[in-house]
């Protein structure tokens, strides 16, 4: 089946549209305008997954951001991960700063957690975690949790906004997941 020109399974449910994704997106820029008023965070996103909701979300974040990326992956294409390959860490110095790790979902964290551990291991003051989707089960890294989370997804394969399957999908205007 086709969606856009872009080639997704056709077994597929509807978890979220546009409008309920803008929504969440609004909602985690403003907490995070909040919580950090007056500090001048670093805004690391999180390739592949993470960029295109990095890239919705720091226009609606009131503060001064300086922008850096960390390209590492668990997945490599496949739908389980392996162990944590860099591709790209990343430029800033991290020293006595915030940090926001901005990622399109947090299932399990292990890459997650070992980028919050790389910067603390720079001298990072702080890391908070903004994800788009939080998959709900129990098996996450043991005290790894997303300061701002834009939606909840099921324990089940999820795809699109930033999301894909087997590499394709990502740029889809809602959350998906198989049947």
């Amino acid at each position: 089946m086709s969606d856009q020109g872009i080639e997704i399974p056709i077994n597929r449910d509807e978890l979220y549209n546009w409008p309920q994704i803008d929504a969440a997106l609004t909602r985690m820029a403003d907490e995070i305008t909040q919580d950090l008023a007056g500090e001048r965070p670093i805004y690391m996103t999180v390739l592949t997954g993470g960029l295109l909701v990095g890239g919705c979300l720091a226009p609606r974040i009131k503060l001064d951001l300086i922008f850096d990326y960390a390209h590492a992956t668990r997945y490599r294409g496949a739908t389980e991960g392996g162990s944590l390959l860099w591709i790209a860490k990343p430029r800033c110095n991290l020293k006595n700063r915030i940090v926001i790790l901005v990622d399109d979902i947090l299932d399990e964290g292990y890459t997650l957690a070992e980028l919050r551990q790389y910067c603390f291991d720079q001298g990072a003051r702080e890391v908070k975690i903004a994800v788009l989707t939080v998959k709900r089960h129990d098996r996450r890294v043991p005290g790894l949790i997303a300061d701002y989370i834009g939606l909840e997804v099921p324990d089940r394969y999820v795809f699109g906004f930033g999301m894909d399957y087997r590499e394709l999908g990502r740029n889809l205007p809602g959350i998906y997941a198989l049947k």
